[in-house]
């Protein structure tokens, strides 16, 4: 029998994840940065001096509309490319001092939505809990590494009477407009 999906581990990670998101841009929005702006500041805080490539891949968008983003925040004086010494064609990317105010609204902003994210639970389950993500975290970048994902990709084989109604409904529908 399958699981409820109010008891979905998926479901409740993305959707507790996609509110975290929700509540904290209503909190920046006040320091007039969009959800792209704050994840790029938040993720150079972190990778000060990374690359477009390697901020692009940790971002998960594609180089160029990250490049336009970089180009307003180089505008607004919060970062500064520089060139990469391993690499002629590539710069490195950091913050700049004129940043500070904002990284500090930014941590403002997350202490606050992590209490409330965590309110009522004790210090302990806190950490039980960061500890539990942490170990979820190693187990699905072992995955990834080990290319068992690719090898237990599920295909349309796996699904043919599924697969083909829904290719019947399909087809009905674009009949019909």
């Amino acid at each position: 029998m399958p699981e409820p999906l109010d008891r979905s581990f998926g479901f409740a990670v993305h959707d507790v994840s996609r509110l975290m998101r929700k509540v904290f841009d209503s909190r920046v929005r006040a320091l007039g940065l969009t959800r792209a702006q704050w994840r790029v500041i938040s993720f150079l805080r972190r990778y000060q001096g990374a690359n477009q490539v390697f901020l692009a891949d940790v971002l998960e968008m594609q180089t160029a509309p990250l490049g336009r983003l970089l180009d307003r925040l180089e505008a607004t004086g919060w970062i500064e490319r520089r060139p990469d010494p391993r690499d002629r064609r590539a710069k490195q990317i950091f913050l700049t001092p004129r940043a500070a105010p904002v990284i500090e609204g930014i941590a403002r902003a997350a202490e606050r939505t992590k209490a409330d994210a965590l309110s009522g639970l004790s210090r302990e389950e806190q950490e039980d809990l960061v500890d539990t993500m942490l170990k979820i975290k190693a187990n699905l970048m072992a995955c990834l590494a080990s290319g068992a994902v690719a090898q237990d990709a599920v295909t349309g084989a796996d699904f043919p009477v599924r697969l083909a109604a829904a290719g019947a409904v399909s087809q009905e529908t674009s009949k019909v407009t």
